[in-house]
C-alpha cells in the first residue's frame, strides 16, 4: 500500500517560530473579538457583519505583537518557573 500523500507540503521547520503565533493569534483574536462584539452589540445580525472586521483589525495588531513580545514572555516565564535539567 502506498502511503497517503500529503494535502499540501509543509514548511521547513524554520518557520515555526513565524506559523504558530500565526495561528495562535489568529485563533485568540477570533474568540475574543466574538466576544467583545456581541457585548457591544448583543446577539443580533449586525454582530455577523461587524465581527470578521474586528476580527481582521485584532489580527493585524496582535500577530506582529506577539512576535516581538515572545521573547520578552519567555524569559519572564523563566524566571518565574523553574527550568528541567
Amino acid at each position: 500500500m502506498t502511503p497517503a500523500r500529503p494535502f499540501f507540503r509543509k514548511l521547513p521547520a524554520r518557520y515555526g517560530a513565524l506559523v504558530m503565533p500565526l495561528i495562535l493569534t489568529a485563533m485568540m483574536t477570533f474568540v475574543i473579538s466574538g466576544i467583545s462584539t456581541v457585548n457591544a452589540l448583543g446577539f443580533t445580525a449586525q454582530v455577523l457583519r461587524d465581527w470578521p472586521r474586528a476580527w481582521i483589525m485584532s489580527w493585524i495588531v496582535a500577530y506582529p505583537t506577539i512576535l516581538v513580545v515572545l521573547p520578552v514572555v519567555r524569559r519572564l516565564t523563566a524566571m518565574v518557573v523553574d527550568q528541567p535539567g
